[in-house]
């Protein structure tokens, strides 16, 4: 759940009081708050939409042969109070902006009959426009509405927020970046939000916790990927990342630790200690051990520690920084530890002034955090920061959010019941680790076979090694509608000459047009200034990127499909001839212009002297004469 949550409520709850909860708003201060932290009552009844899984859990094999889904992160765990990812549902697809919750078991958006739901950034999803949506119609299995016709679930988080909605199905899909086809899965569809749901600018959450109607058990009981997803958040003041659904090839050097998942439904870690620059705290490993133990929430923004192991946390980092002015913190009503470090906010230059902490497992291995992990910046002093660490009060449970996972892919190997930490890049993570497995190097470039058009695919039309080719025309179509399209096609066309490493005056795009809910358009890519031609590599490797779904576009755009493409000639003139041309019919339409105009002023000017050759009316008049007999 967005910024404190820990887990979904069924229909029994145990109340944990006194949990403070820190969130974050971008442009607002930190505010504190306290209220109680609620988890579900392991005992369901058999009819509940439990969130929580039964305490034998089955666990599956793990399959390396089976797909995966790369999906890529967004927004920022301090500036926007969440990470999102974007999730498609129905058919015709509708995008969502869904909150990534290890915390939560249930993936929901704003239904379209909503009329308590908050403003986000899409539209709410409308069953009625998709053809492969249906109810989940009340059985023995589920809590049902109050006519017994369909299923709905409820849900409750500790800030005091809440969904309520009906359970549906429909084909769900997770981008272009995806190896994971559309499939059928069950969603929540809203009716009423609450608190930070309803507020907030995320559309929904998408539920990666333990239980039957999480995303991730979805898709692992029907065999489509193995048990086990990653996460990869985005460090200070770069956000983003990404999550994998499904298992890969781990680093090598992944530090490994054990999960129970008998002992909750969330994801815990068996940590029994602390070390703050190589030195360990003085602590009772059981300190850590208390209710849940260790929980890792990926929608929880912050850490809580008990309150003996935050006291001495906080007093081992404040003695290894004892050279740092301490300052108040950006909410005076409460007492954060804060820093002011440097004039500038650059954060380059923390591990130098702030000590390492090393979270020490029962296996005897570390994980080792940088500042980043366990710092935020000031709100309102540059160059200040504050300890993203706090005491969990009368909760005996250690809370580790996002903050803590920033820059480390986090995998959790459900199946074999284990958390892996591997420190990273996430921002790159794609450059850094080959999720998709190791690629053997391309083979030399062909053009494809324009199958849309079979014509093209003649000797006159393909190029040989000494064609010259002037301009490259693709036709593609998008699964997004033209509409939605249009106001964007300036950033659509800077993705194609990012993507393909050229300049940005060398695409531009053409005859956007609607093909259903798709969008069909052109795209044309021309050579730069200086040479005025496309070599026959260069031409071919543009048209197989396109063809070979190697342009990697943002998942706002969908995803898209070559149809056609035309290497046109060079034209008979060179681009500065044309240029010319252009410059001096420009130069003629402007004389002519201007001899109009002075040929206009020259008249105007000539009736004026001719007219002054006449006395004025009053002066032609005389007086009437008598009439005389003839």
């Amino acid at each position: 759940m967005a910024l404190a949550s820990i887990g979904a409520t069924v229909s029994l709850l145990i109340i944990y009081q006194s949990l403070p909860i820190y969130t974050h708003a971008a442009g607002e201060n930190i505010v504190l708050q306290s209220p109680p932290m609620v988890f579900p009552l392991f005992l369901s009844q058999p009819n509940s939409t439990s969130s929580s899984r039964s305490v034998s859990v089955h666990h599956r094999k793990l399959h390396k042969s089976l797909p995966h889904s790369r999906m890529r992160l967004y927004d920022d765990l301090l500036l926007n109070g969440y990470y999102t990812t974007r999730l498609w549902i129905g058919t015709p697809p509708q995008m969502f902006a869904l909150i990534v919750d290890s915390g939560s078991t249930v993936t929901y958006v704003p239904c379209s009959d909503c009329e308590q739901c908050g403003k986000h950034q899409d539209p709410k999803f409308q069953p009625e426009m998709s053809s492969t949506y249906q109810p989940v119609k009340c059985n023995m299995d589920c809590n049902c509405d109050d006519d017994k016709e369909q299923c709905v679930y409820e849900r409750e988080y500790a800030e005091h927020s809440s969904s309520k909605g009906v359970l549906g199905e429909d084909l769900i899909s997770f981008g272009n970046e995806s190896q994971l086809t559309p499939q059928r899965a069950v969603f929540g569809c809203e009716t009423l939000e609450t608190g930070d749901l309803y507020s907030q600018r995320a559309d929904g959450i998408i539920g990666l916790g333990q239980g039957d109607l999480s995303l991730v058990d979805q898709l692992v009981d029907k065999g489509l990927i193995s048990n086990s997803f990653a996460l990869c958040y985005g460090g200070m003041d770069l956000g983003g990342g990404s999550m994998v659904l499904g298992g890969f090839a781990y680093p090598s050097d992944m530090t490994f630790t054990d999960s129970d998942p008998d002992r909750s439904p969330y994801y815990n870690i068996d940590l029994t200690g602390i070390r703050v620059a190589g030195k360990q705290l003085s602590l009772s490993s059981g300190v850590f051990d208390g209710e849940h133990g260790a929980v890792l929430d990926s929608g929880t923004t912050y850490a809580y520690l008990p309150d003996a192991a935050f006291a001495a946390f906080e007093e081992a980092v404040m003695r290894e920084v004892s050279p740092l002015k301490q300052i108040d913190g950006p909410d005076p009503n409460f007492k954060d530890t804060c820093f002011h470090v440097a004039p500038s906010n650059d954060a380059s230059g923390l591990s130098k002034i702030f000590p390492s902490v090393e979270m020490v497992f029962k296996s005897g291995q570390s994980w080792l955090l940088s500042p980043e992990n366990y710092l935020f910046r000031h709100s309102k002093v540059h160059g200040a920061y504050c300890l993203g660490v706090f005491p969990n009060g009368k909760d005996h449970t250690t809370l580790l959010g996002g903050i803590v996972v920033r820059n480390t892919l986090v995998v959790y190997d459900r199946e074999n019941s284990k958390v892996g930490f591997w420190r990273t890049n996430c921002s790159e993570l794609s450059d850094r680790l080959p999720i998709d497995g190791a690629l053997p190097p391309p083979p030399p470039a062909k053009l494809p076979l324009n199958e849309s058009n079979p014509s093209l695919n003649t000797s006159s039309n393909l190029p040989g090694e000494k064609t010259q080719i002037g301009q490259i025309n693709l036709d593609i179509q998008l699964t997004v509608n033209s509409s939605y399209l249009k106001p964007r096609l300036e950033e659509l066309s800077k993705v194609f000459s990012k993507e393909l490493d050229i300049k940005p005056t060398q695409v531009y795009l053409s005859n956007l047009t609607s093909n259903g809910n798709n969008s069909l358009i052109r795209v044309v890519v021309i050579p730069t200034e200086s040479s005025s031609l496309f070599s026959n590599v260069t031409a071919t490797s543009i048209v197989s990127r396109f063809s070979n779904h190697q342009i990697k576009l943002p998942d706002i755009f969908g995803d898209y499909q070559l149809l056609t493409y035309k290497l046109e000639p060079p034209r008979k003139g060179t681009r500065w001839q044309v240029k010319n041309i252009i410059v001096v019919i420009a130069i003629v339409m402007v004389s002519v212009v201007v001899s109009l105009l002075a040929y206009g002023v020259w008249l105007m000017w000539k009736r004026k002297q001719t007219s002054n050759l006449y006395k004025p009316v009053d002066d032609a008049i005389v007086a009437e004469q008598e009439l005389q007999p003839l």
